[in-house]
């Protein structure tokens, strides 16, 4: 593991394999081995023969807790991916993200299309541009005195799912409050790098992808059967339809 500074943000990340570099941004109260180490990722992708790079976001796994929601803010986390992209001295990467790690993925391509090679969208579809899929309320489950006290279904998973990987609660409520951007039409029409958008079929929280697609110029799409959003991450369809993606795009 490495980390390094960006403002007043310490970033964690791991850096492993060789070849073309690959970013991967995971999603909210997740971290990099939960989202991509456990799951198998970090393994497929060395083996194909790719650098892979792996960060813990901010507020997220072991870089910077931070308390105001205006700290999370997706143009903010886009800087962030720039940022280790700079320290590394990598000047063109392949980003893959999934949920809130592909929007931070999306406005770092839009931002930065010099930088990116590819970005795969996993696990966010319309909402990209249609609202902002978990809900708000989400915070407030984060910020009860017990899990006892949240009677909301989504906001009692991931109160639930937060405590058993011992995230900062309180860090993690400001990130769902302040990480709530979406790109206009207009904005997701004028990414011009190869993209992916991969969503689980029984994802109820990502949005259409084909949708969000048919925005994109040549973007293509990846249905991963039979997987809502907290189970898609790690499916062999997703891991086997990204590599194939990858080995296509220029």
């Amino acid at each position: 593991m490495a980390r390094f500074r960006h403002g007043n943000v310490e970033i964690d990340f791991l850096d492993e394999g060789a070849g073309e570099p690959v970013v991967l941004i995971h999603g909210f109260a997740s971290n990099k081995e939960i989202n991509w180490v456990h799951p198998g990722w970090v393994t497929a992708l060395t083996r194909a023969g790719y650098r892979v790079i792996a960060l813990d976001d901010r507020g997220h796994g072991r870089s910077t807790k931070l308390y105001e929601p205006s700290d999370y803010d997706t143009a903010l986390m886009a800087e962030d991916v720039r940022a280790l992209l700079d320290h590394l001295v990598i000047a063109k990467a392949d980003l893959i993200g999934y949920s809130m790690g592909a929007r931070i993925a999306a406005f770092t391509a839009l931002k930065y299309p010099n930088r990116v090679r590819s970005v795969t969208l996993g696990g966010l579809g319309i909402r990209l541009v249609d609202g902002v899929g978990l809900s708000p309320a989400i915070a407030d489950a984060l910020l009860a005195p017990s899990r006892d006290d949240v009677t909301d279904p989504t906001g009692r998973t991931f109160r639930v799912f937060a405590e058993s990987t011992r995230s900062d609660l309180k860090a993690l409520a400001a990130c769902i409050r302040g990480s709530r951007q979406t790109l206009s039409r207009e904005e997701a029409a004028s990414i011009r790098v190869p993209v992916l958008v991969a969503v689980g079929t029984k994802d109820d929280v990502a949005g259409s992808g084909p949708e969000l697609a048919k925005l994109i110029p040549g973007a293509a799409v990846l249905d991963i059967p039979d997987r809502d959003h907290m189970l898609a991450v790690g499916d062999k369809v997703f891991k086997q339809g990204v590599l194939d993606f990858l080995k296509k795009r220029p």
